[in-house]
């Protein structure tokens, strides 16, 4: 008998996900299975996900072999199809205890069909699978929202996650209590679309409001950090909290994804370039020391150099640190993969000079920290992360998951050292 293997492909919230499916096999006795967690967010993304599956089919021949997550929603049939792959379930039935229930035993695969995937745009509930403690022994993760209600014409997430779901401020700020209790310093409110928050709860509450709650139910939370929030949803309170509240990190992941407004317009995005500059300005009045990380997508169908050249300048009207740089691929089921495409080589070669400008805003950045102190949660001995979520590195042993006070004496490698 052997526990079973996991890999998690994909985003934050997949490898959250992960750690429930481990808890969940766990208490239905599964053994010797292997379960593969996909992402879907673009063609490249399903093509590793084939690639693992062979891999860890040829690594373990004689194991069930499970795929699951936002591609096996999307496109059940693929995997069902390929013969390394013994059953494919969904991403509301990964998370449920029967699912798993139903799969233990002597007659795992014989008991129920090999494609359990339901209508996901069904499902309404997503507090069922709160796990306590995922992230380091420093920072822990909650998942408040799962789904999205929109439809950019890029993305095939919402068939993958469903609709936009909320889980109710108690449950999560219950959640975080307990995690303050065990020792963490630091908890990351994680979604979908973490700004549509609470629409779909009694009252529609904001984000803005969840924050001002935890800050307030919980006073011996060091730190509160938000992930990627979309901009044009930020909420009156949450910038109130962004203004106010010391413990809430001035650090901001944007959801921008372009910076000239008729490739916005053709995403179906709902901000222009103007409205992504003023919130920058905003929050960073509000908070001098905000940084910002942000999503971009190079090449969608019909940019030309000079619409790029608009996401480029984007970088520093917005004084954007951390990016994010996706190369656009065509992903079937989506408006954009029926628009006249750019070819390769254009968007390999805009990429290239994002992460350029990309890495001068990050070598500003940390340039710019020399001398100063700075609070640093210890992810490892030699290793935490300041306020804006820059690493910084230690010549010494530090104690782990603990805060600190440091002063920056330089940097290198992309790393702040202290």
């Amino acid at each position: 008998m052997s526990a079973p293997v996991f890999s998690t492909l994909g985003c934050r919230l997949n490898a959250y996900e992960t750690e429930a499916m481990k808890k969940l096999s766990a208490e239905a006795g599964i053994d010797n299975a292997v379960v593969i967690n996909t992402c879907a967010v673009t063609a490249e993304a399903v093509r590793k996900a084939r690639q693992e599956i062979r891999r860890l089919r040829r690594e373990n021949p004689e194991a069930t072999l499970i795929v699951t997550g936002c591609a096996a929603q999307t496109e059940p049939e693929t995997f069902a199809a390929m013969e390394e792959v013994d059953r494919v379930i969904g991403n509301s039935e990964k998370m449920q205890p029967e699912t798993w229930a139903a799969m233990s035993g002597p007659d795992f695969i014989g008991a129920t069909e090999k494609v359990q995937v339901d209508d996901i745009m069904s499902v309404q509930e997503t507090a069922g699978h709160l796990i306590d403690g995922f992230g380091t022994r420093s920072r822990a993760y909650v998942q408040i929202q799962n789904g999205c209600d929109h439809r950019c014409t890029f993305c095939i997430i919402p068939f993958g996650r469903g609709n936009s779901r909320s889980v109710p401020a108690g449950v999560v700020v219950d959640q975080i209590k307990r995690l303050v209790d065990k020792g963490f310093n630091e908890v990351v409110l994680t979604g979908v679309d973490l700004t549509s928050w609470g629409a779909d709860l009694p009252g529609a509450p904001r984000l803005g409001d969840m924050v001002m709650r935890i800050l307030k139910m919980v006073p011996d939370l060091p730190r509160l950090r938000i992930s990627s929030i979309d901009s044009i949803e930020a909420d009156e309170m949450l910038m109130q909290a962004i203004a106010t509240e010391p413990r809430l990190m001035p650090h901001l992941h944007l959801s921008l994804q372009a910076g000239d407004n008729m490739i916005l317009k053709r995403m179906k995005r709902r901000h222009g370039r103007e409205d992504a500059i003023r919130f920058c300005e905003e929050a960073r009045r509000l908070r001098p020391e905000m940084t910002f990380g942000a999503d971009i997508i190079v090449g969608f169908p019909t940019e030309t150099e000079e619409m790029f050249t608009h996401s480029l300048d984007l970088v520093r009207e917005c004084d954007l640190t951390w990016l994010h740089v996706f190369p656009y691929s065509p992903r079937k089921g989506t408006p954009a993969a029926r628009m006249p495409q750019v070819h390769g080589g254009a968007i390999r070669e805009r990429a290239a000079r994002l992460r350029a400008r990309g890495d001068e805003q990050v070598a500003r950045h940390l340039e710019a920290q020399i001398g100063r102190s700075h609070s640093i949660l210890l992810e490892n001995a030699r290793m935490g992360r300041t306020e804006q979520f820059t690493e910084v590195s230690f010549d010494t042993d530090q104690p782990e998951g603990q805060i600190v006070s440091a002063t920056i004496t330089g940097h290198g490698k992309g790393q702040l050292r202290a």
